[in-house]
């Protein structure tokens, strides 16, 4: 078993609005459900084998009251309370507070040292751990193309800023207003070539393996679990690759505060988690994931419901 929750965006500031103004985000209360998440975690039993955090783990407020290090600080403090490993995506608020090159050198860096592959490029945050025999997780770093968190001096901020300008001739980039194809947006970003060519052969060894895997990411990839503005650019090459082989039973995304859920035409689960940042001080928006050999069972608490998904 294991734990999910998406989007928590902690930050010490008056509750807000989302960039629409109609959803109310909790800032300070989102700290609170995230202790309550860890509490019902910590009394599981049999204990969980680890957690999943889904990205944007602090908001991109902190930035501008000079609290990044210090939100940082006390959402890991409350993770630190769990006795497993808490393996971390990156998101678009992420790289709003910090660099790259910080990141790797906060807790968020949770990729193991020692890893079995090597990560497709030293700045690409993509990695997969096996908890337990014939069961495989994979991270996706869906900001591998994207202007935010690169440096204008690296390659691929230049080639995602091209991407993005062909797609979007709007004077906000961060707008999708008027587009054909409404996710070329600056909060959203994509898999590098070389980021797919590592997902592929990482698939390729569990199929030999007739290992199950679940890939998890920020960015949703399948429009029918989540809307045409919160998707990987590229979403289309992943769903590919995952196509391609046997063995992807889900994939877990954040992102999209509201959730969403599909069953692809390939039998893969894409569930896209409601994000703590949108969920009254009443209510909740975590879960509890249990394997079995045929079916992943999701235990859902406050917004996230309750699912079944057979494989």
């Amino acid at each position: 078993a294991f734990g999910v929750i998406a989007d928590i965006q902690y930050a010490d500031a008056e509750d807000g609005y989302n960039f629409g103004g109609y959803q109310r985000r909790y800032y300070r209360q989102s700290l609170h459900l995230l202790w309550d998440a860890v509490q019902a975690w910590a009394a599981e039993r049999p204990p969980l084998a680890f957690v999943l955090q889904l990205g944007d783990i602090i908001d991109g407020l902190n930035a501008r009251s000079g609290e990044s290090e210090g939100a940082l600080a006390q959402v890991l403090a409350a993770l630190g309370q769990l006795q497993v490993p808490v393996h971390h995506a990156w998101g678009n608020h992420e790289f709003y507070n910090f660099s790259r090159a910080r990141l790797v050198h906060t807790g968020l860096n949770s990729r193991p040292t020692g890893a079995m592959a090597s990560p497709p490029a030293e700045d690409c945050q993509a990695y997969h751990f096996s908890p337990t025999t014939r069961f495989r997780v994979i991270v996706l770093d869906a900001y591998d193309l994207s202007i935010v968190g690169r440096e204008p001096d690296n390659p691929r901020y230049w080639e995602s800023l091209q991407l993005l300008r062909e797609k979007n001739p709007n004077d906000n980039l961060n707008s999708p207003a008027g587009l054909e194809e409404p996710r070329f947006v600056e909060f959203n970003g994509g898999f590098s070539q070389a980021q797919l060519d590592w997902f592929n052969e990482v698939l390729k060894f569990s199929d030999e393996n007739q290992e199950k895997v679940v890939v998890m990411g920020h960015l949703p990839i399948h429009p029918d679990a989540s809307n045409r503005v919160c998707l990987a650019w590229n979403y289309k090459d992943a769903l590919s690759v995952i196509h391609s082989h046997q063995c992807v039973v889900c994939f877990l995304a954040g992102h999209l505060h509201d959730g969403g859920y599909c069953l692809d035409s390939h039998g893969v689960h894409h569930l896209t988690l409601e994000g703590v940042i949108e969920t009254p001080p009443e209510s909740n928006a975590f879960g509890t994931i249990y394997v079995y050999e045929d079916k992943m069972i999701l235990k859902g608490r406050g917004r996230i419901s309750d699912r079944v998904m057979h494989f």
